[in-house]
């Protein structure tokens, strides 16, 4: 089964982890059969977020809301069930200075 594991930090603390070290991590998931995909994202200030209200369009800069974590990057991981997802997500380097929320991926249902 796919679960998302979405990677949560305060932006400030981005660099503690060197980008080695989730490198390594990707490739050890790579390694194992595990990886499906996997992105950095850039800075919390190259966000746009787009909302669609009675057919207008609206663009704002910055994220949806403001929070202390901001979105920092994803890992999307093939998984037996949610505890193995979890045991992935608790290895994930970022997960040390922020949080990682894992949720199953919904298969769209065809009409």
């Amino acid at each position: 089964m796919k679960y998302l594991c979405l990677v949560y930090l305060e932006e400030s603390k981005l660099r503690t982890i060197p980008d080695s070290e989730c490198k390594a991590y990707g490739e050890g998931l790579r390694s194992n059969g595990r990886w499906l995909a996997a992105e950095a994202l850039q800075s919390v200030q190259t966000a746009t977020t787009v909302r669609v209200r009675n057919s207008k369009v609206s663009v704002t800069d910055g994220p949806f809301a403001e929070t202390k974590e901001q979105l920092a990057g994803f890992y999307l991981v093939d998984a037996k069930d949610l505890n193995e997802a979890i045991q992935l997500a608790s290895k994930i380097p970022p997960a040390r200075v922020g949080s990682i929320e894992v949720r199953p991926v919904r298969e769209l249902a065809v009409q």
